[in-house]
C-alpha cells in the first residue's frame, strides 16, 4: 500500500505528564520520543483534537526515502492512553498497522530491546488501554527496564527514577531506542527485528 492510502506513521511515546514522572522508568517512551523529536528539529505542540502533544514531520534520508511521521506524548496518564492515539489515528486518518507504541517492559532486562507487532498486554496499562480501545495489532517497541528488586510492589517500581547505575547507561539506551524506531519505519519490522531484538 502507498504512504498516502495509509496515512502517516503515528510513533506514540507513553509515560505520565508532570515534571515528577519525568525521569521514572515508566515514562521511558516520552524520552524517545523526545529524542526523535530534537533529531527531527521539531518542537511537540499540543494537539486541539486530542489530549496529546505532537510533532509532524519526516523520518529517514531526505527526499526519496523519508516517511511521513507524527509523533506523540498523550497527556492522559498512562492507564487512559488510548482514547488520546484513538483520536490521533482517526484524526490523521492512519492505519493502526502504521502505529508504533514505546513503552517500558518489566519481563526483560534493563536497557534490552525488543521489537513486535501485536500480542497481550503483559499487565502494561498503557497497552492494556490502547489494546481495549483500538485492538492488539499494533507494532511495540518494548524498552527493558527489569523486575523490581525483592517484594517492591511493581507500581511503585515503574513510577521510581531510574538508578544511577541505570543512569550512565539511558542516554545510549534511549538513542539505540530511537535508532530502532527509525529503522522499523524506514526499512521494516523484520530489518529493525534482526538488527535490534539483542
Amino acid at each position: 500500500m502507498s504512504e498516502t492510502s495509509t496515512g502517516p506513521w503515528l510513533v506514540a511515546g507513553l509515560g505520565n505528564p508532570g515534571p515528577q514522572y519525568a525521569g521514572n522508568r515508566h515514562n521511558v517512551g516520552f524520552m524517545v520520543a523526545d529524542l526523535l523529536a530534537a533529531r527531527m528539529g521539531g518542537a511537540f505542540k499540543s494537539h486541539k483534537a486530542s489530549r496529546a502533544q505532537v510533532l509532524e514531520g519526516r523520518i529517514g534520508t531526505p527526499g526519496v526515502d523519508s516517511t511521513r511521521v507524527v509523533l506523540a506524548k498523550p497527556m492522559s496518564f498512562m492507564n487512559v492512553s488510548g482514547g488520546p492515539v484513538a483520536s490521533l489515528l482517526d484524526f490523521y486518518k492512519a492505519d493502526l498497522s502504521r502505529l508504533v507504541v514505546v513503552h517500558d517492559e518489566l519481563d526483560i532486562p534493563y536497557g534490552t530491546l525488543r521489537l513486535k507487532k501485536s500480542g497481550g498486554d503483559n499487565g502494561h496499562n498503557g497497552l492494556r488501554s490502547l489494546t481495549k480501545t483500538l485492538g492488539p495489532d499494533y507494532h511495540r517497541v518494548r524498552f527493558g527496564v527489569g523486575r523490581p528488586p525483592g517484594r517492591m510492589a511493581v507500581a511503585d517500581y515503574v513510577l521510581k527514577d531510574f538508578s544511577g547505575a541505570e543512569r550512565k547507561e539511558l542516554e545510549y539506551l534511549v538513542d539505540r531506542t530511537a535508532d530502532a524506531v527509525e529503522t522499523l519505519l524506514t526499512a521494516g519490522l523484520e530489518r529493525a527485528q534482526s538488527a535490534y531484538n539483542s
